[in-house]
């Protein structure tokens, strides 16, 4: 089955999409334009929205803002801390609802800044990005169809540029949904810290396991690592690191796509 592969860049959002579909490539992406206005509308008239590190009581009917509060309320973080995994949730919602015109797609993952909402009957490897840590790009996971509908979220504190208030190099939630793994990922990762390395680790687990709707986690901190819940197959990634690097298209999702724009 051919699989296309897309990206695109929108202010601070950077999108990657995968599907045998480009009819739900469309869709998807016309979901992040609405989905995304109206979330812009929504800040602009409510600026604690934006700024808040804890949840927040709403009253609005945008969806995303919904989605948004209801996460942060669960993991004890503010809204902001959920918005790449509900735009990512939105968009996949599209490409796998149905309607008298349009087939659901059998394969759909949407990847946003690095959050990832995935629904897929082919098995799709994702890439583990740890910065500095020796696990970064050569550790990966094998996402099956008997994993999905699933929800990936990351946090670091040493890579990229949102904030966090601990000192892991990585920690990936696995749950329901995208919107949900993003918020507990930035929750877990604020607890990972300490001069005891492993004592971190095992508070960022044991908190995993008292959040509802999380799936698994695996958190990396100098080289040592740990794990909870159910977790995709653990892979192996191949290949020339560097051109990895330099190639952000392939990243996150080695494999053969056609990249359809």
């Amino acid at each position: 089955m051919k699989t296309y592969k897309t990206r695109f860049l929108e202010k601070e959002s950077d999108i990657t999409i995968i599907s045998e579909s480009k009819k739900a490539i469309i869709r998807a992406k016309k979901s992040f334009y609405f989905h995304r206005k109206n979330l812009e509308k929504y800040v602009l008239k409510d600026n604690q929205f934006l700024n808040s590190f804890s949840p927040l009581k709403i009253n609005t009917n945008f969806k995303i803002i919904k989605i948004m509060a209801e996460v942060a309320e669960i993991c004890d973080v503010g809204p902001m801390a959920a918005v790449a995994g509900a735009l990512a949730d939105l968009m996949l919602e599209t490409m796998k609802s149905k309607d008298p015109d349009y087939i659901p797609s059998k394969i759909a993952l949407v990847e946003n800044g690095g959050e990832i909402a995935i629904d897929s009957k082919k098995p799709i490897t994702i890439a583990l990005y740890a910065g500095e840590n020796e696990l970064n790009l050569n550790l990966g996971f094998l996402v099956k169809e008997s994993d999905c509908p699933l929800g990936i979220g990351t946090s670091s504190a040493t890579v990229g540029h949102a904030i966090s208030l601990g000192q892991a190099d990585a920690v990936t939630i696995f749950a329901k949904n995208a919107a949900l793994a993003d918020a507990a990922a930035t929750k877990i990762c604020n607890l990972v810290k300490g001069i005891d390395i492993e004592k971190s680790i095992k508070k960022g687990l044991d908190a995993v396991d008292d959040i509802d709707g999380l799936i698994g986690a695996f958190i990396s901190r100098e080289n040592k690592v740990g794990q909870t819940g159910k977790l995709p197959q653990l892979v192996k990634i191949e290949g020339d690191k560097q051109k990895i690097l330099n190639e952000k298209q392939d990243i996150e999702f080695p494999g053969d796509y056609e990249i359809f724009k």
